[in-house]
């Protein structure tokens, strides 16, 4: 999220919800969003954290520590005779082991046990086409929105996916709307019957017609991404509240990376201030914002903060015991054979932090194949990700977990010719010092001179072009593939962070992506060829 973005549409909390005298009606959301699969906790990378970490009190989240403060907020609000409501705003699928393994079913049975009131369709829920979608939804104990796609078509989903939910808490009706992001077709499979419609336009209508059926509080919880949900707190008028995922974005008044204050605050096209939330990413935060309307149905307040599952909270037992049940069947997923290799699949520390390497050109390939049908044109990936070599014949998914061990996600965004050029810069600027920034690409060569200063060192840039390559213009804008921990900014790649348009975290694991590479080759001869050249 580009901060200067961020910063020109946001208004003054103070400015925006003035003191009230006393509260007509207040509700507090407590809220998740793109848990993505983090069944067990994480460590700082996002990834899972093992047991060692945990014993130093390392790890974040986990849906056990989820539970523990979901219940311990919820008792607490309820002994101040507070309104609650959680919700859910979306991708549960996709991400761990644990979603290869059982494909929602582990999910849906702890939403369920966890209490979730409401939860919108994300769009890695389409990962594995409708029908698992509609498994997942017939299981669950809650309603599972999303009103801007049409499922009419789609014998799975049909009359399955709501858009609009009316509930009634402490008294008062809440209108509940939902949106998806419109490229999921994209970036997911939702299948040939599936239809979306523009966000605004579906939403413009579900709020009229709740106002016509009486209800002034309306909140919508979507799965869109926070530059869409500020573009559509700006068009639609009506939305009191928009709590939303996607983009995986850390609002927060108080932690060092927040891209912006909790909530951020945009203008309806009536002048109204409306309060936009969101809480980073898995299961590292708790979304808690309370709300207060006056008897019109105007928002006077929106105050609140996403609170951090650290060590500090301590994991619910019987989640814990159920979760380590669920783990035990993924020890044998890890010894499934997905390959074979004709030769060492080399990937020596010393080797992919300072040139071409069989594993660096391995991973590149195999993440640029994956979305090339994107119009993704370049990848990009660090070569400190790739952590062990492969040895020659039969492949194991423990092996390539081995290789990429952190759980990153495929990221796709674009960027001008010459901001390539500096991550490629970054990306050589401590090749002396080892450093595991180095950039392994596809779809591009280029060549380095480490013996001239940092930020001086990059020439000769080329770009696939059919079976040839051609110059890079400074001026085009590309395609560019990385990991989500890159594209957050990670390893110096900070101008994919503050300039990368059309960011998009695309969600399957990187390793999933290497092992299914993998399997459609059957035998992986390693190589490595002149798209890096050192002086």
């Amino acid at each position: 999220m580009n901060k200067r973005f961020l910063s020109a549409a946001v208004l003054s909390l103070s400015a925006a919800f003035p003191a009230t005298a006393f509260a007509d009606y207040s509700l507090t959301i407590l809220h998740l969003n793109d848990l993505h699969s983090r069944i067990e906790s994480i460590n700082k990378y996002d990834s899972t954290c093992n047991a060692e970490s945990e014993a130093e009190g390392k790890c974040f989240g986990g849906i056990a520590r989820i539970k523990t403060k979901l219940d311990e907020r919820r008792d607490a609000l309820a002994g101040e005779g507070k309104n609650v409501l959680t919700v859910d705003a979306g991708d549960q699928f996709q991400g761990s082991l644990f979603y290869t393994t059982y494909k929602g079913e582990a999910a849906v049975g702890f939403l369920n046990d966890m209490g979730i009131d409401v939860m919108a369709v994300g769009n890695h829920e389409f990962d594995d086409g409708p029908e698992v979608l509609a498994k997942f939804i017939d299981k669950a104990n809650f309603p599972v929105l999303s009103g801007n796609i049409d499922v009419s078509n789609e014998p799975s989903l049909k009359g399955n996916v709501p858009g609009v939910l009316i509930l009634e808490v402490g008294g008062e009706k809440i209108g509940i709307v939902s949106a998806l992001a419109e490229d999921t077709t994209e970036t997911s499979s939702p299948g040939k019957n599936v239809r979306f419609i523009q966000a605004e336009d579906y939403l413009k209508g579900a709020v009229e017609g709740l106002e016509s059926a009486g209800v002034n509080k309306i909140i919508a919880v979507t799965h869109m991404g926070l530059p869409r949900d500020m573009e559509i707190a700006a068009a639609v008028s009506g939305i009191d509240l928009i709590v939303g995922g996607h983009s995986h974005t850390l609002l927060s008044n108080t932690q060092e990376r927040a891209k912006g204050p909790y909530p951020v605050v945009v203008k309806n096209p009536e002048g109204k201030e409306v309060p936009i939330v969101q809480a980073y990413a898995y299961g590292k935060f708790l979304g808690e914002i309370n709300v207060t309307w006056d008897d019109a149905g105007n928002v006077v307040s929106a105050e609140g903060e996403p609170i951090l599952l650290d060590a500090s909270v301590t994991p619910d037992a019987g989640f814990a015991d159920r979760v380590a049940e669920l783990a035990a069947p993924i020890e044998g997923l890890k010894a499934k054979v997905i390959g074979s290799a004709a030769a060492p699949i080399g990937a020596d520390r010393s080797v992919c932090r300072a040139q071409v390497c069989e594993m660096g050109v391995l991973v590149a390939d195999a993440m640029l194949d994956r979305v090339k049908d994107q119009g993704i044109q370049i990848a990009i990936q660090n070569g400190g990700g790739l952590r062990a070599s492969i040895d020659e014949g039969e492949i194991t998914m423990g092996e390539v977990l081995t290789v990429l061990p952190f759980q990153n996600t495929l990221s796709t965004f674009q960027l001008k010719g010459a901001d390539v050029v500096a991550a490629l810069e970054n990306g050589v600027s401590q090749v002396e010092d080892g450093k595991g920034r180095f950039p392994q690409v596809a779809g591009l060569k280029y060549t380095f001179d480490a013996s001239k200063p940092a930020g001086e060192r990059i020439s000769d840039v080329m770009v696939a072009d059919g079976d040839d390559f051609t110059a890079l213009d400074p001026e085009a804008v590309y395609g560019v593939v990385s990991n989500n921990y890159m594209r957050g900014g990670g390893d110096g790649y900070k101008i994919f962070a503050s300039n990368g348009m059309k960011a998009y975290d695309f969600g399957p694991d990187l390793a999933d992506v290497v092992a299914e590479f993998l399997a459609e080759k059957g035998g992986y001869t390693p190589y490595t060829d002149d798209r890096i050249t050192v002086k």
